[in-house]
């Protein structure tokens, strides 16, 4: 059972993902990771780091409160 820290970025990132209509490709190209990665952070199957927390705000476009919004 995922951390519901995990579970709530993973639902953030799917969210944002979805708003700014990409797919989890393209997405994974923006920030540069494989689109792998997206699906298994979107799946609550895997907690980022940091790292690649801050690629998929840039990615976004967005502000950390936005990104980690809710945890």
């Amino acid at each position: 059972m995922p951390k519901p820290q995990t579970k709530i970025f993973g639902q953030n990132v799917y969210r944002l993902r979805n708003q700014a209509l990409l797919t989890q490709e393209q997405l994974a190209e923006k920030a540069d990771i494989s689109r792998r990665y997206v699906q298994l952070i979107e799946a609550s199957s895997y907690t980022p780091t940091i790292e690649v927390a801050a690629k998929l705000r840039i990615a976004f476009n967005v502000t950390w409160e936005e990104l980690m919004k809710g945890l």
